[in-house]
């Protein structure tokens, strides 16, 4: 599961004004009707969850403590992974 504030790329003690912002600069990206590039859908809906998850403060701290709490099996592949969300946030398509 990719980390839900690399989605947004914003950071983990981001406020709700900047997940806001971010989600909405991604949605207007990566919404399907505006663009038609074959995995906008799939990146709009996990923008849209992630987004969903980390506007609510409850769900936010249960998210939270999940990330804090989980151990890392694979660091070669988390550390792609978030070379990979800073690149997407950037819109450069790996």
């Amino acid at each position: 599961m990719e980390n839900l504030y690399n989605v947004l790329g914003v950071a983990p003690n981001a406020s709700i004004d900047e997940i806001k912002k971010s989600y909405r600069v991604l949605a207007m990206r990566y919404h399907p009707d505006r663009n038609t590039h074959p995995g906008a859908e799939s990146r709009f809906n996990a923008i849209k969850k992630a987004y969903e998850l980390l506007s609510d403060p409850k769900q936010r701290s249960e998210y939270n403590q999940t990330l804090t709490n989980r151990i890392v099996l694979d660091p070669e592949a988390e550390a792609q992974s978030l070379w990979r969300a800073l690149f997407n946030r950037c819109g450069i398509m790996l």
